[in-house]
């Protein structure tokens, strides 16, 4: 049996000007959800459907603190996360769902 996953992840609009910070266990079902706006709330308002960032993890604990580290930070922190690995802010998720 392979262990569980858990995700941060980053995520921005078309034009790269809202960050949204979120933890799952299941990226390719969250990043859907968001895709397709099947959640009220800050990703829906914003247009947020772009996975730009993502960091694995096989404990939640340690997921959740890392998603608490990165959300108490500033936005330019997430700036430099993003632009260090993934400096075209390209969409990650068709990566994922190979």
């Amino acid at each position: 049996m392979k262990p569980a996953s858990y995700y941060i992840y980053l995520m921005t609009n078309q034009s790269n000007t809202v960050i949204y910070t979120g933890v799952t266990n299941n990226l390719i079902r969250r990043v859907h959800e968001h895709k397709n706006k099947l959640v009220e709330g800050f990703t829906k308002k914003y247009k947020v459907d772009k996975l730009v960032y993502f960091e694995q993890y096989t404990n939640p604990i340690d997921a959740i603190e890392r998603e608490k580290q990165i959300k108490a930070g500033p936005r330019k922190k997430k700036i430099e996360l993003i632009a260090k690995n993934n400096p075209e802010y390209e969409d990650l998720y068709a990566q994922i769902i190979l």
